[in-house]
């Protein structure tokens, strides 16, 4: 029918004769010690050298898991060191304001102070001159008093009426209160 034997006709398509048969063993033969020499030699080998390299890969990525694990901790670490910096940043700029503040407040009332001690030095002095003008003042009446009184007596006067006259002058001088 469709596979004709060698021997039958010369128009055949395939011809299955004893020598074909024993090409196609010796081939299955040669493909199957082919194969077992190709595993034994190289599938192993290959199959090792890629368990190693999956291996190589797996352990380069737990190691990435694990300097992963460890930046995100040193990230969370920084993160607080910042926190902890700007906290006692605040703290300190807080601190600063107060002692600023405390020491303008004491600067106010030292200024207060040495303004109140100006006042009271200046009043003082102003009271010393008073004394001061009045006493020259005083002093100036006594001498244009006694330059008159001298002149009058002078004129008008003999030696002992003069000195009755400047005695009781000077006594009304002396019981003579000033005022201020």
């Amino acid at each position: 029918m469709g596979i004709e034997l060698a021997g039958e006709g010369a128009g055949r398509l395939f011809g299955l004769d004893f020598q074909t048969v024993i090409q196609v063993v010796a081939h299955l033969i040669n493909v199957g010690l082919l194969a077992f020499i190709l595993v034994k030699l190289l599938y192993k080998p290959v199959q090792n050298f890629l368990l190693k390299r999956v291996e190589r890969i797996k352990g380069e990525l737990d190691h990435a898991g694990d300097e992963m694990a460890k930046a995100n901790e040193l990230k969370l670490q920084y993160e607080q060191k910042m926190k902890d910096v700007e906290l006692a940043r605040d703290e300190i700029l807080g601190e600063a304001r107060k002692a600023a503040a405390d020491e303008g407040r004491q600067i106010v009332a030292d200024a207060k102070k040495e303004a109140d001690a100006v006042k009271e030095r200046a009043a003082a002095n102003v009271d010393l001159e008073w004394d001061r003008a009045q006493t020259a003042m005083r002093q100036a009446i006594v001498d244009v008093a006694s330059a008159m009184t001298e002149k009058f007596v002078t004129l008008a006067i003999n030696k002992e009426t003069h000195d009755q006259l400047f005695a009781d002058t000077m006594s009304e001088l002396e019981g003579m209160t000033w005022r201020s």
